[in-house]
């Protein structure tokens, strides 16, 4: 994954960025960190800049988003309904869950959308709800670019600070990657299990 990563940082530059943060947050298995972790170690090297390594990131990574948002629009709240009343034994969730987020979602959209930034996995799950609640695009876009330009910028200047030394950023990054992928998926399953529809 790395030298995929280091193959399209030298290939596209900051475009390369962009894309791979655009293609991140469509493909999650493609680590945000380790990408934005090795554009600040270019910083270090003196190949890239670091205002434009974390605009053009960022970018890429609203950009990203953007494509659940539309899907989440495109399906809309109430086309959303009978997809729950097939599959909701396997999500876990009944149309009043539903209800209950959108509800939640509509008056404090926007900050959950910021704070879901910082979060692996669900900062690109929010956006689904954020398009089926047809959540303002111009507040979604702003949410999503302010947490965004946090977070990517606090992975550039860890990048920064290894330099060249991209092997401890693989050898922290996966091991608290898989680690946090494994607790979302045993949580999961254990919702599965454990999971039963209200009384009617």
């Amino acid at each position: 994954m790395t030298e995929f990563i280091l193959n399209g940082i030298a290939w596209g530059g900051y475009v390369g960025i962009f894309l791979l943060m655009a293609l991140e947050n469509v493909i999650p298995p493609i680590p945000s960190e380790v990408i934005m972790g090795l554009g600040g170690m270019a910083v270090a090297r003196g190949d890239m800049a670091i205002v434009p390594l974390v605009l053009w990131g960022t970018a890429g990574t609203t950009a990203g988003n953007y494509f659940w948002y539309y899907l989440g629009r495109h399906i809309g709240y109430e086309r959303f309904r009978p997809f729950i009343g097939r599959h909701g034994r396997w999500l876990t969730m009944e149309w009043q869950d539903v209800e209950n987020l959108h509800t939640f979602f509509v008056r404090h959209g926007g900050w959950v959308v910021f704070v879901f930034r910082f979060m692996p996995t669900f900062r690109t799950v929010i956006s689904l709800p954020a398009g089926i609640t047809c959540m303002p695009l111009w507040r979604f876009l702003v949410w999503t670019f302010a947490g965004s330009l946090i977070w990517n910028s606090i992975l550039a200047a860890a990048g920064v600070y290894l330099g060249s030394r991209f092997q401890e950023l693989d050898r922290y990054v996966g091991p608290i990657a898989i680690a946090i992928t494994a607790l979302i998926v045993i949580g999961y399953i254990w919702r599965v299990i454990t999971w039963r529809p209200r009384e009617r």
